[in-house]
């Protein structure tokens, strides 16, 4: 069976750089036309998006909107729709900015509701917005793919970022029960957990000590590269997962199995 991605209309939030990047270019790769997505990375948004219709003769277009406001995701999504008709497939990436550092993480005494509100908003609400907004071109068309990114910490919090991980999980949660209500159009939404991703901006923070822990429990032993990603994400996006809906992959060399 084809991989069945060329010429779809990929979105992916927050994909300026990192992980999100390295979605959008395996996208690329596979002859999408993509959106990257960027809050304020401008100059690193029109980069890559110069670059990948130029080394892969695709289309791109870099989108500057904030995912945590409706009315930017509202309008960043009619725009896309007035330039290339559709959206097929979205990857729900942003999130507010993280550092993964364990010994500078609140304890679950120290942690006020805002700081769980903030990782809220930065997953769930920029993850509702997005899909509150796309699904009604693709109820129309009968197809859709959601990917929406959380994190391998909902099953192991092996460090229990609670503000974070609980976020992440609410997204899984949210991803779960949407995927009953959009089975019937023919719209599948999956999440994706990575484990503990080097080098990102997030994780640049994170300690020798904490990777070499990481690797010594990894079945793989080594940490994830943001290329380490994509696969999972292009299943779910593909025709080969088109019987797939309401699943979560963990992509973290083995430290998690469920």
């Amino acid at each position: 069976m084809d991989i069945q991605l060329q010429h779809k209309v990929v979105l992916v939030t927050g994909s300026s750089r990192g992980i999100g990047a390295a979605i959008a270019t395996s996208f690329a790769q596979q002859g999408a036309t993509v959106i990257i997505n960027y809050l304020k990375s401008k100059e690193q948004a029109e980069q890559l998006a110069d670059h990948l219709m130029n080394a892969y003769d695709i289309e791109a277009m870099a989108v500057q909107g904030d995912v945590t406001n409706e009315l930017e995701v509202k309008g960043m999504i009619d725009d896309i729709i007035a330039e290339f008709d559709s959206i097929d497939i979205v990857v729900n990436n942003a999130l507010h900015a993280y550092t993964f550092d364990p010994d500078r993480r609140k304890l679950a005494w120290d942690l006020d509701w805002e700081d769980y509100q903030l990782q809220i908003d930065g997953a769930l609400k920029g993850t509702f917005n997005v899909c509150k907004h796309v699904i009604p071109f693709m109820k129309e068309r009968k197809f859709g793919r959601m990917i929406n990114m959380v994190s391998n910490l909902v099953y192991r919090p092996v460090v229990p970022y609670h503000d974070y991980n609980t976020a992440k999980g609410a997204v899984l949660t949210y991803s779960q029960n949407l995927a009953v209500d959009l089975g019937s159009f023919g719209i599948t939404v999956n999440c994706v957990a990575p484990g503990l991703v080097y080098p990102t901006d997030a994780s640049r923070t994170t300690k020798e000590e904490v990777k070499e822990l990481i690797k010594s429990q990894t079945p793989l032993r080594r940490i994830a590269k943001p290329e380490d990603v994509v696969g999972s994400v292009l299943f779910f996006a593909s025709g080969w997962s088109s019987f797939v809906t309401g699943q979560c992959m963990v992509v973290d060399g083995g430290f998690v199995m469920k």
